[in-house]
C-alpha cells in the first residue's frame, strides 16, 4: 500500500427476504450504522463508491451514486461500480485507490442488491449477464449449471464424493449460527444437503447460495485511524466464458490476487488465520481453499473434515456462514466480507485476515489483507 488505509466503521442489514424493504431503505441502514460504528459524522466522509449489480433489472433503480450521496447532508461526490457478484470487492478496490491518490481521505463503501422483488426466473437470467452472453447463454447454462460442470470435473479427477461435498454446506450453516445477520440461522446436517433437492448434477440445492436482499457498508480512510489496517487490496481478471479456461477446477483470477496481496502486504501466507471465501457454491469453496494456497489441489476438504469435527485448524473459515447461510445480495458481499473479517480479529485477537470475493465463475477476482495492529 502506498498508505496506510484504516477500516474505521462498518454496518450492514441482515440479509434475506427483506420484501418490505426498498434500496434506498437497506442502503440508509447500512450507512447509518457504518457511521455510528466509526464514531465519525457524516460529514467526515469526502466521497460514496456503491456496489451494485442488478438494480435495473430487478427494482428500475439506476444511478445509484447518486441515491446514496443524497443519504449524507453534504452530498459529497458518488459513483457506482459493477462486477457482477465481485462489485463488493470492486468497490473496496476503487476506494483504495482514491484514497492513494489523495483525492480523498475518507471514504464511504456501500454494496447493496434487492434480489427478491424479482421473479426467481427474472433473477437468474440477470445474473446470467456475468457470464458470456455468446459462448455460454446460448447452451442454457445457468450459474448453477456452470458449477455443476466445476463440480463433475473436479470429482472426475481429485475423487471427491458426494457426501464429502456437503461437509461444506454443513459447517457454513453451523458457523451462520452465530450471526445475527445470516439468512439462515439454521443447523443443516451433511445428510441433509446430499438428500436436498437436485439442482444441477451433482449440485443439490443446499450447495447453492440463495437469493437475497441487503446491504452492507464500511468507511475507509487515510485520516481517521482504527486497530484494523487494510495491508493489501488487489484484483485479477479471467475469461468471461469456462469454455476459454485452461481447467475447470482452478481459478487463476484467485491465485494471481492471492500473490499479488501477499506481496503488497509483505507477509507470508501461514500468517493469515481467518477467511470469508466466495462460497456461491459448495464446490467453489473448496477450490478456492486450494487456489489460496491453503491446501494443496484436491486437498481443501481435509480442512473441512477436521473443522467439521471440531478439530483446531490454523485456519478460520467463513465463521460467519459465508453466502451460502449469510445469503447473497450479491454486490453486498464483498463489502460483507471485509466487515465480518473486522470483527473476527478483534474478537480472536488474530492479527491477520482475508476477504476473498469473485464474480462470474472467478472472471474477476478481488483480495483483501486486513490486520490487527492490537494483536
Amino acid at each position: 500500500m502506498q498508505c496506510d488505509v484504516f477500516l474505521v466503521g462498518t454496518g450492514q442489514t441482515r440479509f434475506g427476504e427483506l420484501f418490505d424493504r426498498s434500496t434506498r431503505d437497506v442502503m440508509e441502514e447500512a450507512i447509518g450504522n457504518a457511521i455510528e460504528n466509526s464514531g465519525l459524522t457524516s460529514l467526515d466522509i469526502d466521497m460514496v463508491v456503491v456496489a451494485n449489480m442488478l438494480a435495473e433489472q430487478t427494482n428500475n433503480q439506476a444511478h445509484l451514486g447518486s441515491l446514496a450521496s443524497q443519504m449524507l447532508p453534504h452530498h459529497p461526490p458518488a459513483l457506482r461500480v459493477e462486477a457482477a457478484c465481485g462489485s463488493g470487492a470492486v468497490a473496496l478496490h476503487t476506494a483504495t485507490a482514491l484514497l492513494e491518490s489523495k483525492r480523498a481521505e475518507t471514504v464511504l463503501v456501500v454494496g447493496v442488491e434487492k434480489m427478491t422483488d424479482a421473479s426467481t426466473e427474472d433473477v437468474s437470467t440477470a445474473l446470467m449477464g456475468a457470464a458470456d452472453s455468446e459462448l455460454d447463454q446460448p447452451s442454457g447454462l445457468t450459474f448453477p449449471g456452470i458449477f455443476g460442470l466445476i463440480a463433475q470435473r473436479y470429482m472426475h479427477e481429485y475423487g471427491l464424493t458426494r457426501e464429502q461435498l456437503s461437509l461444506v454446506s454443513a459447517l457454513h450453516h453451523r458457523n451462520g449460527m452465530r450471526n445475527p445477520f445470516a439468512q439462515f440461522r439454521i443447523e443443516v446436517t451433511p445428510e441433509a444437503v446430499s438428500q436436498s433437492s437436485p439442482v444441477a448434477d451433482p449440485l443439490r440445492l443446499l450447495d447453492c447460495s440463495p437469493i437475497s436482499d441487503g446491504a452492507a457498508a464500511c468507511i475507509l480512510s487515510t485520516l481517521h485511524r482504527s486497530p484494523l489496517r487494510l495491508a493489501a487490496s488487489q484484483i485479477a481478471t479471467d475469461t468471461l466464458s469456462i469454455a476459454q479456461r485452461a481447467t475447470l477446477t482452478s481459478f487463476s483470477a484467485s491465485k494471481e490476487a492471492m500473490e499479488r496481496a501477499l506481496r503488497e502486504a509483505e507477509i507470508d501466507r501461514d500468517e493469515i488465520k481467518a477467511l470469508e471465501t466466495h462460497d456461491c457454491f459448495s464446490i467453489a469453496a473448496l477450490i478456492n481453499l486450494e487456489d489460496l494456497g491453503f491446501a494443496e489441489p484436491g486437498e481443501g476438504i481435509r480442512l473441512y473434515e477436521a473443522l467439521y469435527k471440531g478439530r483446531a485448524t490454523s485456519l478460520m473459515i467463513n465463521r460467519s456462514g459465508g453466502l451460502k447461510a449469510c445469503g447473497h445480495p450479491v454486490a453486498a458481499t464483498g463489502v460483507k466480507q471485509l466487515c465480518d473479517i473486522g470483527k473476527q480479529l478483534i474478537s480472536e485477537k488474530k492479527q491477520w485476515g482475508i476477504a476473498h470475493n469473485f464474480g462470474g465463475a472467478c472472471a474477476s477476482c478481488g483480495i483483501h489483507l486486513l490486520e490487527n495492529l492490537d494483536a
